[in-house]
Order: C-alpha cells, then structure tokens, then sequence
C-alpha cells in the first residue's frame, strides 16, 4: 500500500470515528423535548394534588376531632345539670319542658347559689344552650333575658330526637319507654342525649354518635 493510499485509509477511518461520536452525543429532538416537559409536568400536578387531598383530609379530620371533642364537653356539663336539676327559686317544678328537641329545666349550672333556666334545643344544625338567670322577688325568668351560645353546628339529626326521657320503671319497662314526647313531666326519672356529629354533610357514614344518660337525682323515687 503506497503512502497516500495509507494516508486515506487513516483519514476515513477518522472521519467513521468522528460520524460514530457525533451520532452518540447528538442531543434531544425538540419533540423528545416537549414530550418530556409534558411528562415532568403531569408528575409535578400528580403530586401537588396528592398533597392537597392529603391536607384537605388532615383538616377534615382535625375539624371532626375538634367538633366531637367541644360537643363531648357540652354534653358533659348537659348530664351534670340535668342531674343536678331542682325547683326553680320561684318553686316551679325542675323539669319544664320535655320534648324530641328541646328540653327546658332548672339548675344551678354555674355554682353561685341561684337556679337558672335552662334550655337547650336542636335548630337545623344547630345545637344550642340558653340561660336565663332568675331576677325579681318573687323570682322571674323574662324569656327576653335569656342569653343564648351555640354549641356545635354540626348536628345531623336531622328530625330524629336529641333527647329520649324514661320512666322509673326503666329499663326492666321497655313497653312504655322511652315515653312519648312530650313527655309527662311527672313521669319522667332519666334523660337520654343522643347526638350525630359530622363536620361532612355529605358522608353520613361517618356520623360520630355521642351518647349520655342522666338520672335526675331529685326526682328519684328510690331515695
């Protein structure tokens, strides 16, 4: 092989090498490109709302806890003063008013030696407390003194009663318990609260049921 014949054979050999790199590193297509753009993109918005469900459900949880914790408490001081109800400073009679969604009586719910009025009642959604503090001699309760909180607004009993009333002859009477309401005053020893709490409207599956009893201790016959 002559010199220049030589001489060739290395420049195409050169040339194949530097064809063969090039081809290797040759970058993306601009379609390669957009499709990986659209690919990281769908990732990125797959992720975002995976975290916006994950928090979303940590709030409704939260809010769930929150509703069911103050309504426990609420319904905690509501057996209490039931079971601690007593004639009103006027001599009315403890309980007052006995029905599926409101029940009115006398207590004294915050210790400072007077009976109050108390009322508390289901609107809609809304469970609500009022009290009204005797006034007057001889004592009066004015319906237009009475100050009214709300407890939760997440009651979904929608017209299934908050509170049942029983007999002393409860529980061996299960014919003639719960009495109808509303109730004869007279007749009723017990008072059962049942309250469903959801913060969701939409999902009744995950009603939290919160259940109470309380005996109202004056008027006991048993003593």
């Amino acid at each position: 092989m002559t010199q220049n014949e030589r001489g060739f054979t290395l420049m195409s050999e050169a040339y194949k090498s530097s064809t063969l790199m090039s081809e290797a590193y040759k970058g993306f297509t601009l379609i390669e490109i957009l499709i990986a753009l659209v690919i990281t993109g769908l990732m990125g918005a797959a992720l975002l709302g995976l975290q916006f469900i994950i928090s979303q459900n940590q709030i409704v949880a939260w809010q769930s806890y929150i509703s069911v914790d103050e309504a426990n408490t609420n319904v905690t001081s509501l057996v209490r003063e039931v079971r601690t109800a007593k004639e009103s400073e006027n001599g009315a009679y403890p309980m007052a008013l006995a029905n599926d969604q409101e029940i009115i009586f006398y207590s004294d719910y915050d210790f400072d030696g007077e009976t109050e009025r108390i009322r508390y009642y289901l609107n809609g959604t809304q469970f609500s407390k009022g009290v009204i503090e005797p006034t007057g001699q001889p004592a009066t309760y004015p319906s237009g003194n009475e100050i009214v909180k709300m407890l939760s607004d997440n009651v979904r009993n929608g017209t299934s009663p908050v509170f049942y009333y029983y007999n002393g002859d409860w529980p061996a009477d299960t014919l003639n318990n719960p009495l109808s309401t509303p109730s004869n005053l007279s007749d009723i020893k017990l008072v059962r609260v049942l309250l469903k709490l959801n913060t969701d409207p939409n999902d009744p599956e995950s009603d939290y049921i919160l259940e109470s009893y309380s005996q109202v201790r004056i008027l006991k016959e048993n003593l």
